[in-house]
């Protein structure tokens, strides 16, 4: 099926021979990780699928760890941009006031801040999520004037140091080379933690005189914790914490970078439970096209920061502003929502027939576009895992592994990928499923 796919798609061809697959190994830093995990050059995509320079094609259940919920090349936003290049549109602007700011910022309140009752401030902190998150820290201390910041076991936020400070993961963690202070990690709903109840302790670590803990500034959660495994936080422990937070004066921040932008069905994943956080940051897909691009949102009251107190030379990132209100239509008028929706009742049922079936033990747990298949019953190493995502890719398929030891394998393409590709996809998991359990 897959080739037949291939086959229907004219992907172009290039001008120029591809660089030698050797000069990557030889001038790029060891630190890469996603190419050792797929290992071939890419040239070109559209859609859900992937080529490479042999012409290999691959289907896309990565789609750039979340920046790509519309798919590579979608051709409204890339003429979009292509149009504003055409005119010669400024490109980089620092952050003065230019047109493509002002549309977007025009266009995000109209579409998706004021249906939503959200009176939040924008800020553009710089074009990665762990800028949002930074900035979102500063703000709520400067708001507070504390420091602490309570995050989550599980939970991922990025990797400068402050936002490294508030990731679980202890690999990522200590190559930071230094210590990560300011934050305290609280039991997430998930796994064994599952069985206590976490908002119950998180009010006696606030209550008891003796524990030790300062009144945080700021709790930051992920209500879907990707990297952590595909951890879903509870439509109830989600509104328990926004009490605690209003109880204690405490900034509520949600990470929406990869769950955002509809990744879980509705435009930001905490509609779902009917809250209004202080902090949202976003950033991964807010541009639609895979450009870099975040933005810190905070209630007005919280807007605190002076100028000049989170600068950055890339705050300015006019074809992202351009590509993002391409995008935002394109959720609207394409149904993105409605498509997502049957997506992911779709991938339930095709991953309960193919997948669970296979072994009892197998685990899938999702919410929108967003799923995991956990292996860690059958093998806490990982092993099992990474030999799925392996033969996975042999066979044309790009699947992340996440969680404890990398158990989970991350299901996580466009939002409008076609049903026929997503049920190739999964054919192609179960198929790598079955041969892995049979070694």
């Amino acid at each position: 099926m897959i080739h037949e796919i291939k086959s229907s798609v004219d992907v172009g061809s290039d001008t120029e021979a591809p660089a030698p697959l050797s000069i990557f190994e030889e001038r790029e830093s060891n630190v890469r990780s996603y190419s050792r995990s797929f290992p071939t050059t890419f040239s070109s995509a559209r859609g859900a699928l992937l080529y490479d320079v042999r012409g290999a094609c691959f289907l896309d259940f990565l789609s750039g760890a979340g920046a790509l919920n519309y798919g590579h090349n979608h051709p409204t936003i890339k003429a979009a941009i292509l149009n504003y290049l055409a005119d010669d549109g400024i490109t980089h602007g620092l952050d003065l006031e230019t047109a493509a700011k002002g549309t977007f910022l025009h266009e995000f309140t109209e579409r998706i801040l004021e249906p939503r009752g959200l009176p939040h401030r924008i800020q553009f902190p710089g074009p990665t999520g762990t800028n949002a998150v930074e900035a979102a820290f500063k703000i709520a201390r400067k708001a507070t004037g504390r420091r602490g910041v309570f995050s989550f076991m599980g939970g991922f936020h990025g990797h400068s140091l402050g936002s490294l400070a508030a990731t679980s993961n202890r690999q990522h963690r200590e190559a930071a080379g230094i210590s990560l202070d300011g934050v305290t990690f609280l039991p997430f709903p998930f796994g064994a933690m599952a069985q206590i109840d976490t908002l119950a302790y998180l009010r006696a670590v606030l209550n008891d005189t003796h524990s030790g803990i300062d009144l945080p500034a700021a709790v930051i959660v992920e209500t879907v914790q990707a990297e952590g495994g595909v951890a879903i936080a509870p439509v109830d422990w989600l509104q328990g914490l926004r009490e605690i937070c209003d109880d204690y004066g405490i900034v509520l921040i949600v990470d929406e970078i990869q769950t955002g932008c509809g990744r879980t069905g509705p435009f930001f994943s905490f509609e779902r439970a009917g809250i209004v956080p202080d902090i949202i940051t976003v950033s991964k897909s807010i541009s639609g096209y895979g450009l870099p691009m975040a933005i810190t949102m905070m209630r007005p009251e919280l807007d605190v920061l002076q100028p000049g107190d989170h600068t950055g030379t890339f705050r300015g990132y006019q074809l992202a502003f351009v590509a993002a209100v391409a995008a935002l239509g394109v959720f609207e008028k394409e149904e993105i929502e409605a498509t997502t929706a049957a997506n992911s009742a779709l991938t339930a049922q095709l991953l309960e027939l193919e997948v669970l079936a296979l072994d009892p033990r197998i685990e899938a747990r999702g919410l929108g576009m967003i799923w995991g298949v956990e292996t860690a019953a059958i093998d806490p190493t990982g092993k099992l895992a990474a030999a799925i995502a392996r033969k996975s890719f042999d066979n044309g398929l790009i699947i992340e592994r996440v969680g404890r030891n990398d158990t989970a394998l991350k299901i996580l393409p466009p939002l409008n990928i076609e049903a026929e590709q997503l049920a190739e996809g999964i054919h192609i998991l179960a198929d790598a499923t079955r041969s892995s359990l049979e070694r």
